[in-house]
Formats: C-alpha cells, structure tokens, sequence
C-alpha cells in the first residue's frame, strides 16, 4: 500500500512537470540525431555545431524537467519553505553543459574558417535536418510563447505572442525561460545553419561553415549567460515583480477591516511566490475578531495559484499611513 501510494504521488508530481521542457527534449533528440547523421556524411562544421547545440538543448530540457518535478515537492517539516528553488540548480547544472557545448562548437568553428573542410556529400540530408529542426523547435518556440503568456496571466494569441514573450519572459518559471532562450538560438542557428550548407555547396565561399559554426557557439554563451543569471538571482532569493507586489497589496487592502500595511517582501521561488507582510487592523478590535480578520485575509492570498504560503501578522494601526501607491516604486 505504501509503495502503491508513493507511486501515484511521484506520477502526480511528474504531471505537474513543466511540459515545455519535456516537449523540447524529445523533439530535440530527434533533430540532433538528424543533424548528427547529416554532419558525419558531410563534414559540415555548420551542421555539427547545430547538432551539438540541439545535443545540449536536449540534454538541458531533459534536467529542467527532473527538476521542474521535484520542485513541485511540497513543504514539509525540514523543508518549511519548500522545493521552488530546487529547479534553480538544476538550471544552472544547464548552463554548465551548453558552455561545454559552445566551447566545443567556437573550437571547431575557428578550426574551419582556418582549413576549411571539402564539399562532401549528403546536401539533401542536411538540408531536410534543418528543415525538421526549423518545424520542430519552431512550433516548440510558439508553445514556449502561450507557456510564458499562461503563467504570466497575459491573455494573447497569434502573432501578438511573440512580443508578449519577449516582455513578459521574466514572469514565467525558470524552465519555461530556458527553453525559450535556448529555442531563439535554436531556430536562428538552424537558419543560419542552413545557410551556411547551401552557400558552401554551389559557391567557393566555404570560410562561411565556419564563421556560421562561431556564431552558433556565441549564440550558445550568451543563451549560458542569460540563463545562468536568472538562475544564480533565483538561487539567492529575488523580490516578485511589481505588478505581483501590486496584487498582493490589492487583495490584502480590500479588506474593510485593513486600514494599512505596515510592511510586505514577497519572494519569488521558482514560479510559486512567499508573502510575509504584517498588516494593520482598525482600532477597538477584539483578539478574537481580529484573529478571524487575520485568517481571512491570509485565506484569501493563499487562494492564488501562483503563492505557495503566507506569513501575516497583524497589529492595530498606528495612524501613519505606510503604504502609498509611491512605495510601489521600489519595486520597480
């Protein structure tokens, strides 16, 4: 029974899993494997620092996903605050791997604009690989999008996601942003990829595989960088936007027994944020009552999907008016 048990609960926990990142790892897998093969029977440097980006994209998204399951672990006795910032170190074991990987890639790039590699066969081959890579990351980036406008709360569709994502990616759960970022370099670097292997095969300009193969690996560190940032402020606990801020103190102050906040710090942990504010009351309360406004208020908070616990004190108001809409500009 028990065994039974802790089976449903990590099968619940694996559908909570960021399915972006489970998506983009199995369709990942079938493009380097494409790549991979068109890269060995062509030789095309632009063909292998594609395959070996969607390699490490792969292998990436499937750590994002292992760790989106566990971060959705709830608290417990020796974990109070929970598992929101397990997926930040396993963002970060990402990063490690695409730096390896651009490494590797600028490395054979500089390699080829210096003895460029000869027009080998297999051109169809790589060229239908990087058209698959095209489709399959591309409708990839376009979930990624509706991910990132779900979990932001933003209500678009169509071409108007694309600028959406792009400012609202900050909003969205560390996995969700890795995959975004490493999808935009998916797809560019297919493009340019297949650039590099129409040019190189019908003209004499054959330095391109390799000036493409260097781009590829920049566009690979600056993914790292990114995506290394956001996860080490992750790690070190950053405040929730201001427009969260915004609804947390809406809430809270619709309350007509609320007269203040006397103070608010609301950490983002993975997608999931903690609220710990202390409230002010009005005046000629009893305990009891002012107990139950107490619980009211928290009850309220703790029924947003996106705030995983609420720590709320309450003291009777003092007559100073410590939250204004200025304050909000802190946050900012």
């Amino acid at each position: 029974m028990a065994q039974q048990q802790e089976r449903e609960h990590w099968l619940a926990l694996i559908k909570k899993g960021n399915k972006s990142s489970a998506i983009a790892m199995l369709g990942n897998a079938v493009i380097a494997a494409a790549k991979g093969v068109g890269a060995a029977l062509s030789g095309s440097g632009a063909m292998f620092a594609s395959a070996m980006h969607s390699l490490a994209d792969c292998v990436n998204q499937g750590f994002v996903f292992a760790g989106s399951v566990l971060a959705e672990r709830k608290p417990n006795r020796k974990f109070p605050t929970g598992f929101g910032r397990v997926i930040n170190i396993f963002c970060m074991v990402a990063v490690i791997v695409v730096t390896i990987m651009a490494y590797e890639t600028i490395r054979e790039g500089w390699h080829l604009i210096h003895h460029p590699a000869k027009a080998g066969g297999a051109f169809w081959i790589n060229v239908g690989a990087l058209i698959l890579n095209l489709v399959i990351d591309g409708a990839i980036l376009f979930k990624v999008m509706k991910e990132i406008a779900r979990e932001a709360r933003i209500e678009a569709s169509g071409i108007s996601l694309i600028p959406m994502s792009f400012k609202h990616v900050s909003r969205s759960a560390p996995p969700t942003r890795l995959v975004f970022y490493e999808d935009l370099v998916a797809v560019t670097g297919a493009f340019l990829a297949l650039v590099a292997v129409v040019v190189t095969t019908f003209t004499a300009f054959k330095a391109l595989d390799g000036i493409v193969t260097v781009i590829i690996g920049v566009l690979m560190v600056a993914v790292a960088f990114r995506v290394g940032y956001d996860n080490m402020v992750g790690l070190i606990g950053v405040a929730a936007p201001r427009d969260v801020t915004e609804k947390v103190s809406s809430i809270i102050l619709s309350d007509q027994d609320v007269t203040d906040i006397n103070g608010l710090r609301i950490i983002q942990e993975g997608r999931y944020y903690h609220v710990d504010t202390m409230i002010e009351l009005r005046s000629g309360l009893s305990l009891a009552d002012a107990d139950d406004i107490k619980f009211r208020v928290q009850d309220q908070l703790s029924s947003d999907p996106d705030i995983s616990d609420v720590v709320l004190g309450i003291i009777e108001e003092n007559g100073v008016k410590n939250w204004t809409p200025e304050h909000l500009n802190e946050f900012s």
